[in-house]
């Protein structure tokens, strides 16, 4: 359950704290346990993010009072900096590749947000590049710019991992996480490294996605139907570090398919295929923790679950494998 038993008066103090709940299909001696970010009020772990890095950039002066953000984004870091901005009085605008998710776009919107789309073919880079456009063109306007802002891995670091260490009493073993802008992974390494250098680190991503070449491996770009995660152009990804990684897990789109249905039937989780990809790679840490092919220092596995299901109906993630729509 979250802690939030008191009333509240803003939505930004719900969140963070959300609930951590155990993942049933790893071995019996290493249980899995994944941060359910779905409980967040704008309903993702990106909403962890949009307060963090607004409040700190109106702290140092980054952003002025009254001001507009806008940011490059898949959907959700959308929607968790347009709850955030509506509740500090500031104006959002977002520019999204026209494939993504068409419920986080309405989301966006509802949220008072202005939502500029771009074409599919020509990728997130390009997105970044008219986000910055944009700045120039108007007064007083940001791009905080999650791909390679630090304040994205600090809100981690200060918000996530904490809350891990302290439901799991420090007994943390590895730490597993899939990477778009890599901010998670990177937030939650650098704790669980501090905590203990011996910390094992994943990084999750799909065939397709090329963030394997940070650790040397000759991989093949690809499309992939997994949202939220992976990459195809490392450039745009200044946050992710490889020395803070031990492996880079990848699976294919059917797996991470097949996982998804299976959470849902099998655990009642509800939940997206970035959080498929991440109980498949926590499955596989785990399962090695067990076997003893990784010296890790306790006999747990975290990760987490960034966002639910329902965002991407729409898109099919419950009919067939044919039938869903990346």
């Amino acid at each position: 359950m979250t802690t939030h038993r008191q009333p509240l008066d803003s939505v930004l103090e719900t969140i963070g704290e959300t609930p951590l709940v155990r993942v049933h299909a790893g071995p019996p001696g290493v249980p899995i346990y994944a941060k359910l970010e779905s409980f967040n009020p704008g309903a993702s772990i990106k909403d962890r993010i949009g307060k963090y890095m607004l409040e700190e950039m109106l702290a140092d002066g980054t952003l002025k009072p009254g001001g507009t953000v806008i940011e490059p984004t898949a959907g959700n870091t959308g929607i968790g900096i347009a709850v955030a901005a509506g509740q500090l009085d500031l104006e959002a605008v977002f520019v999204v590749p026209e494939r993504f998710s068409l419920e986080k776009q309405q989301l966006m919107r509802a949220l008072g947000a202005t939502v500029i789309n771009t074409p599919t073919e020509k990728g997130m880079g390009y997105a970044i590049d008219r986000a910055h456009a944009l700045a120039e063109e108007l007064a007083n306007a940001v791009v905080p710019q999650q791909f390679e802002n630090p304040l994205n891995a600090n809100a981690h670091y200060e918000t996530t991992a904490p809350e891990v260490y302290e439901a799991l009493e420090n007994e943390v073993g590895a730490i597993v996480a899939g990477c778009g802008t890599a901010g998670t992974l990177m937030g939650m390494a650098q704790y669980g490294r501090e905590y203990d250098a011996q910390t094992h680190v994943a990084a999750v991503e799909p065939e397709g996605s090329l963030y394997a070449t940070f650790t040397g491996k000759d991989v093949e770009e690809g499309s992939y139907k997994t949202e939220g995660i992976g990459t195809h152009d490392p450039s745009t990804n200044a946050l992710f570090d490889p020395t803070l990684v031990d492996e880079v897990l990848r699976f294919s789109d059917r797996m991470i398919h097949e996982e998804m249905q299976r959470l849902a039937a099998e655990e009642g989780q509800l939940v997206a295929s970035s959080a498929a990809a991440n109980s498949l790679a926590a499955q596989s840490v785990a399962n090695r923790i067990a076997d003893g092919s990784i010296d890790a220092p306790s006999d747990s596995v975290v990760t987490v679950f960034a966002d639910s299901s329902e965002r991407y109906l729409s898109k099919g993630v419950y009919r067939s494998y044919d039938e869903w729509e990346g």
